[in-house]
């Protein structure tokens, strides 16, 4: 099998900096890569959070702090592949298009359908109303246009298994550019009202991908999914964790960083037989070169 790509999901998104470790400011987010470069991520997704005081907390768009964060992790990784995120609920999308195009990242995230994005406690409450994460053709289209117009690579977020399939339709349309390199999945999986982490699923999935792309999965949970990045693994999948996906270790552990966590990941690829990619590597599998 091809060498296994690894992905750090470095901060994500709301999560609070004064409960759980996950960085913030620029120096932070360059610190937390290091680490994670050191254990053998070639890719770092990044969300930026507001820098101002007890904001930390929340999404920023900012251009300028985009690049200051993104900056400060190429400079202490040298060589290594920025994969941006941009997901934002509404038609507005003016906010991830300036990032985008400030940035100038290797790769961009591209939220490749619609979900109801809910979770229900134990008592049948809402843990928060329920809203609609909203990503239709045509928003989807804009996006493409832009990573288009910067030579950036889409890599496809799909939440469901309807999504999988409607990237073959945006592929089928000439959505998708030959410029922009292959095609490429994530599976996120563990979101409450999308697809289950579950092994079985996740074995499934590739036969209605399109022929010649590449796939990763985005698993969410606490100690229970490291089973499923094994199955990854042995399946060929790219790889990702880090502080936005969980803050377990196999064993049950809470990371102390972005490094345990690739460490572990790591030790999956291994375990399949796999040796993992240096970022030179992974830009020639993904068509980036």
């Amino acid at each position: 099998m091809d060498k296994a790509i690894l992905t750090c999901a470095l901060t994500g998104v709301l999560t609070n900096p004064k409960q759980h470790p996950v960085p913030v400011t620029p120096e932070q987010m360059a610190s937390q890569a290091l680490e994670a470069f050191n254990a053998g991520a070639s890719i770092m997704h990044v969300h930026v959070r507001m820098q101002e005081e007890g904001m930390g907390h929340m999404p920023s768009w900012d251009p300028d702090v985009a690049r200051a964060v993104v900056e400060a992790i190429r400079r202490a990784c040298p060589g290594v592949i920025i994969n941006l995120t941009t997901g934002v609920i509404g038609p507005d999308i003016s906010g991830p298009l300036a990032c985008i195009r400030s940035v100038r990242p290797e790769i961009a995230a591209c939220n490749a359908g619609s979900l109801n994005y809910l979770k229900i406690r134990n008592d049948g409450q809402w843990a928060w109303p329920p809203m609609v994460f909203d990503n239709p053709v045509a928003k989807v289209q804009r996006f493409l246009d832009v990573m288009e117009e910067c030579g950036v690579h889409p890599e496809f977020e799909c939440f469901d298994v309807g999504i999988v399939r409607s990237v073959g339709m945006f592929l089928k349309n000439g959505m998708l550019k030959p410029a922009l390199g292959r095609a490429e999945y994530n599976l996120v999986m563990g979101v409450a009202s999308g697809m289950p982490c579950d092994a079985d699923l996740l074995a499934l999935l590739p036969r209605w991908m399109a022929a010649d792309s590449l796939w990763q999965a985005t698993l969410i949970g606490r100690e229970d999914i490291w089973p499923v990045h094994q199955r990854a693994a042995e399946l060929g999948g790219m790889l990702r964790s880090g502080l936005e996906d969980t803050f377990y270790l196999p064993g049950g552990q809470r990371a102390r960083g972005n490094g345990d966590l690739i460490t572990a990941l790591a030790a999956c690829a291994h375990q399949a037989g796999r040796a993992v990619a240096s970022p030179a590597e992974a830009r020639v599998m993904l068509g980036l070169c």
